[in-house]
């Protein structure tokens, strides 16, 4: 004969259909049954027998079911299996990239709307996505928005999602037009060119977790296979105390920046700076903050997103870039607690040596990624990653779109701040040739983007940073 609780079991089995509940609710309840059946099997067994103290525990198994499917800090919703709609703010490169692993994450979902400051560029973006996804790119000629507004129209064209992919001086605004507004986001790295930005982006990342918004990251390695479980066993000890981190961004040059004998004559300085915005600091936070930030952000990771302390950094300009103000070069050292040195290294000029990886040095072991290739771990046991390969930019966006589907918002807000500005501290020391310590990075105030742009506007170019002359602000 089976007991109370084998019978508690099978009458609710019987009831927990998929069809019935959604996967947080089942979860809600296995919760809940776990916790009752626990209160059954310490009961003593002579009352078990007993049809009225039976008859009693059903009631109370009852009344725990019929309350609000709540775990300890978790509230489950209802699984939203709406048709999502799509804005895609930034329609250069990365954004049609983002838009497309967007389509491609859900069956449900659909691009509805498009923005960007030039033309040319979202008619570019538009024609390739409807080749690639003809069912689901349903913007209208109404819906394409051009002009320094258009993320304002994009976010109140009627979409659940947005994909913020500007140049990453615009981020902090279009971060908190978005949060404001109650929309999921995808913001791609990094997420503000200077201190003054970050602190608006952590204010943004906070009004996102009151509203249960989903907030991905495009710390895109993250989102990548081979990594999460090598940083898991770093992380779990496999190298020990990790001592020292070298992480590399050696590359070719990108988009160099056009003479001025270029330029048409009837472009004014924001066109013409935001048309080049990868050489521009206030616009791209220089090839160390937007490029190298990957590099940034893993030695983060494997350091469980500890702050570094204070920076040093060397750094300049080799190759001519004309009117443009970035350096092609740097090197920085970060001091962490208990003597912990990371060292990231990056340069972007042509013909030279190129290499993007990450050395890990443990107190028990070494830990190495070589570009792309399979991370390995020497140590007390030694490992190399044998798992399938993951297109991470695919990862993030099927991870955002699930955790909406779930009601279970994803945030990765804090991580994504604390990258950035680690990457903005390395070249505030490289910059102005002093150690920067994690408090002066995070209180300059330094404000490199204009609050008011219009495209007549006067926008001088700032001179090249020289080390030790120019000073932290």
């Amino acid at each position: 004969m089976l007991d109370a609780a084998a019978l508690w079991y099978v009458a609710v089995s019987s009831v927990l259909t998929e069809s019935a509940l959604n996967l947080g609710v089942y979860l809600a309840s296995v919760f809940r049954l776990n916790r009752i059946n626990i209160l059954i099997m310490n009961t003593p067994s002579n009352s078990l027998t007993s049809r009225r103290e039976f008859l009693k525990t059903s009631a109370l198994v009852g009344s725990v079911l019929a309350a609000p499917a709540i775990l300890p800090g978790q509230l489950f919703t209802k699984e939203n299996n709406d048709t999502l709609r799509v804005g895609l703010i930034g329609c250069g490169g990365r954004g049609s990239g983002a838009a497309s692993q967007a389509l491609n994450a859900d069956k449900n979902v659909v691009l509805t709307a498009m923005g960007d400051a030039f033309e040319d560029q979202l008619q570019k973006s538009l024609q390739s996505l409807q080749k690639e996804h003809p069912e689901t790119v349903k913007v209208t000629p109404e819906k394409c928005f051009v002009g320094l507004d258009a993320y304002q129209k994009v976010i109140a064209s009627g979409v659940d999602v947005v994909l913020l992919a500007t140049p990453p001086g615009f981020r902090p605004l279009h971060l908190k037009a978005a949060v404001d507004a109650g929309k999921h986001i995808f913001c791609e790295k990094p997420m503000a060119t200077d201190a003054p930005g970050i602190r608006s982006v952590l204010e943004s990342v906070k009004a996102a977790k009151e509203k249960n918004l989903s907030l991905v990251a495009g710390f895109c390695w993250r989102y990548e296979a081979a990594r999460r479980e090598f940083y898991k066993l770093v992380h779990d000890g496999a190298l020990g105390d990790i001592r020292a981190i070298y992480a590399t961004y050696y590359a070719g040059q990108v988009k160099p920046m056009p003479a001025a004998s270029e330029r048409p004559a009837d472009m004014g300085d924001l066109e013409w700076q935001m048309r080049n915005w990868y050489n521009f600091f206030w616009l791209s936070g220089d090839g160390y903050v937007e490029q190298a930030c990957h590099s940034v952000d893993k030695v983060a990771w494997a350091l469980k997103d500890q702050s570094p302390l204070k920076a040093v950094a060397v750094g300049g300009r080799q190759t001519p870039n004309n009117q443009g103000n970035i350096f092609d070069h740097m090197f920085v050292v970060y001091e962490f607690s208990d003597e912990v040195r990371a060292f990231v290294g990056q340069r972007q000029v042509g013909n030279s040596y190129s290499d993007n990886s990450d050395y890990l040095m443990g107190s028990a072991g070494f830990g190495k990624i070589q570009g792309w290739s399979a991370p390995y771990i020497k140590g007390k046991e030694n490992w190399r990653y044998k798992g399938p390969k993951s297109d991470m930019y695919q990862v993030e966006h099927n991870e955002l779109f699930a955790s909406i589907r779930s009601g279970k918002p994803i945030n990765d807000g804090e991580r994504m701040a604390h990258s950035s500005l680690m990457g903005i501290m390395g070249r505030m020391a490289a910059y102005t040739g002093q150690e920067i310590t994690w408090e002066q990075a995070m209180n300059s105030q330094e404000k490199l983007v204009p609050d008011q742009l219009d495209w007549k506007m006067k926008l001088e170019i700032s001179p090249i940073a020289m080390p030790g002359v120019t000073k932290l602000v």
